[in-house]
């Protein structure tokens, strides 16, 4: 049997026409074709071998994913572990006697296997029920600050399930995706792509392309996407993101120079990218940059009303600005004065550059009682925008005349430059020293991140990073609410992918893909979740102490494949708590399905966001609940497929609550993957 189950047809809304000076004859031929999905398959082939301008690449098979925790049972999609580039196969039937399966291929030869030779897998575009198991959570944050949310599970449907839980909810993805160097340093299909796959470019574009269509339909009308990158990709990825997002949402290309190295042979290299799209660009304010060193000369000017001499506090300012006047941006070294009221300031002249003649007024010094003439072409302002400035201390009289105070606190931001020097070393030492030893190659900087974060979305923004990798995205947005008192949420995707060394010595030493020892190496297990763990406890996962910790919550998930009968029955709540929490907000406390919830019918979660009503039954007794408490809940969710019991137990809750049958609302938001 070599033959392997057929991939499933790309979506009907990906046709592209033919070209008119081919549609009448191949039409006709095509027509011929007896069998419509050949014939609309071959259509689209030949569509795409008319494209003559723009991206063409050659859209793969869908990718496949293992799920060695889930049992082969009969009608179970597996793979074969010991057949190399194995298709897809159905068990046909279960042996009990002697541990074997009959497997089937779509023609309907059969085979016979051992089972423990087999592998439940899925493809993409199969029909699927995501649920998110809680492994763990640390919570050391406010009651009601958000919760940061780390998954561990294949990005693409972790993002088919963000699309249930955040469509149009997300403000900023940023993403770090495969570089496709050539280095074996990405999977796609179970097997390390190197630079001898004649096709790892349209490999890499289909892989990327499925996921970026999904994170455009997650992004709010102001939502913007950054996507790291190096020279590799970045001109496919480039045209990629203009097909996805429009090119008339283009941003920006900003260059992160990390100053090369002397062993290059042509330049010295270390260039990276970030191209920066909007998912609509008109919508958005322009990007603005804190200044460098401002917040530390204004903070100095600020222990004037904290009782300092003025006089010192202006030494101390520069004292400050000579000691870092090579790294002073332009501007900055002019802020050299600090008032009485502790404000840091420059100065500039109050001539007119035009000739004004309604603005050649004398002005008194109110303190002296000097008066001073109009210069030859006049002032700046009018008399009383001069009074105001006055009134407000921004006028300062010298002997030559009167100048303008310009205060640096209200002139902090600039517009960023897209091009910015940061070394990488930076963050391979800081994650060693989060987690004592190296266990990731290449991490993004943290502070890079808090940088462009910072700038580009609101304090209450949503981030998501659907390749998370060891965590850097969400210790971000950790450390920049700790510093600005912001309310943002990182929601963060990670595989459990180990290292093609890590992959290769644990395989020789019999463990595969599932086992505990396997498992534990991978970086969600090794990497990420100890990262962010040790970040917000300040505490290592061998007990030694990092440092104090932050004020942070975090919830750690493993997304989960459920089967239809699972969820209608209720056997699969506790993995549908942690999707319906997600849903409603995420924050507060997750839904808990414990012994008591399921005597009450009911479950509710600790911040009151959500309910989850899993016997329609119990519907006035969860609202009497409610309004004894006070507790006022966003979401409920009803366990049925019956209508008129969804109906019937929604009538006894207020209109402002969002109210969905998981049978009627979760069920069918994933039917549409259905390949028939």
């Amino acid at each position: 049997m070599t033959t392997p189950l057929a991939a499933g047809a790309a979506p009907a809304d990906k046709l592209t026409a033919l070209p008119t000076t081919q549609t009448s004859s191949l039409e006709r031929y095509l027509a011929q074709i007896p069998d419509p999905t050949l014939r609309e398959n071959l259509a689209r082939e030949i569509a795409g071998m008319g494209r003559t301008f723009g991206l063409v690449f050659e859209r793969h098979h869908p990718e496949g994913i293992r799920l060695p925790k889930h049992q082969v049972k009969r009608g179970s999609k597996v793979i074969i572990n010991t057949v190399k580039n194995s298709g897809y196969y159905r068990v046909a039937r279960l042996a009990k006697d002697d541990g074997t399966a009959v497997l089937v291929d779509d023609e309907g030869n059969e085979a016979i296997y051992p089972v423990d030779q087999l592998t439940v897998a899925k493809e993409f575009g199969d029909v699927m029920y995501p649920g998110l198991r809680k492994l763990s959570e640390v919570r050391r944050g406010a009651p009601d600050a958000p919760v940061h949310t780390i998954i561990n599970g294949e990005n693409y449907h972790a993002l088919e399930a963000l699309q249930y839980t955040h469509s149009g909810k997300v403000d900023l993805i940023y993403i770090d995706p495969p570089y496709n160097t050539g280095n074996a340093d990405w999977k796609y299909n179970d097997r390390y792509i190197d630079s001898k796959d004649g096709y790892r470019h349209s490999k890499w574009l289909s892989f990327m392309e499925k996921r970026l269509l999904i994170a455009k339909q997650l992004l709010k009308p102001t939502g913007v996407i950054i996507m790291a990158i190096d020279d590799n990709e970045h001109h496919r990825l480039r045209m990629l993101a203009d097909t996805v997002f429009g090119e008339g949402n283009f941003i920006a290309d900003l260059v992160w120079d990390d100053k090369g190295s002397n062993l290059s042979k042509f330049t010295s290299g270390g260039v990276d990218y970030m191209l920066v799209y909007g998912r609509d660009a008109d919508l958005l304010d322009g990007f603005r940059d804190i200044k460098k060193h401002a917040p530390e000369l204004v903070t100095l000017g600020a222990g004037v009303l904290e009782g300092r001499n003025r006089e010192d506090v202006q030494g101390a300012l520069r004292e400050y600005l000579k000691a870092n006047k090579e790294d002073l941006p332009k501007g900055v070294s002019a802020y050299r004065h600090v008032d009485d009221q502790g404000r840091v300031y420059c100065t500039t002249n109050m001539d007119n550059s035009l000739y004004r003649p309604n603005l050649k007024y004398q002005i008194t010094d109110p303190a002296t009682g000097t008066t001073f003439d109009p210069p030859a072409k006049g002032w700046t302002v009018q008399p009383s925008t001069l009074k105001n400035w006055m009134d407000e201390g921004r006028v300062l009289f010298t002997k030559s005349g009167p100048i303008k105070k310009v205060f640096l606190h209200e002139a902090m931001d600039v517009l960023p430059s897209p091009v910015f020097n940061s070394p990488r070393i930076r963050a391979t030492k800081h994650l060693k020293t989060v987690m004592g030893d190296k266990r990731f190659p290449f991490p993004k900087d943290h502070e890079v991140l808090m940088r462009w974060f910072r700038m580009v979305v609101p304090e209450n923004a949503v981030i998501l990073d659907f390749f998370g990798g060891s965590g850097t995205t969400a210790e971000a947005v950790i450390r920049l609410n700790g510093e600005d008192g912001g309310t943002r949420q990182a929601i963060l995707v990670t595989n459990n992918e180990l290292s093609k060394k890590d992959d290769a010595a644990l395989r020789m030493a019999g463990h595969a893909p599932g086992d505990a020892e396997y498992e534990a190496l991978g970086v969600f297990h090794h990497v990420t979740k100890p990262r962010l763990e040790t970040v917000i406890t300040g505490t290592r996962p061998d007990g030694s102490t990092y440092s104090e910790g932050l004020a942070a919550n975090a919830a750690f998930f493993e997304l989960t494949y459920l089967e239809e009968p699972e969820i209608v029955t209720g056997r699969a709540l506790e993995d549908l708590a942690g999707l319906f929490w997600l849903k409603s907000g995420g924050s507060g406390g997750t839904v808990e399905i414990n012994a008591a919830a399921r005597r009450d019918g009911y479950a509710i979660s600790e911040s009151g966001a959500a309910a989850i009503l899993f016997t329609p039954g119990r519907a006035r007794a969860l609202a009497e609940q409610l309004k004894s408490t006070g507790q006022v809940i966003g979401h409920l969710f009803i366990v049925t497929d019956s209508d008129a019991a969804g109906d019937e137990a929604a009538s006894h809750f207020p209109l402002g609550i969002n109210v969905e049958r998981i049978y009627g609302s979760y069920l069918e938001a994933f039917q549409v993957n259905r390949k028939d």
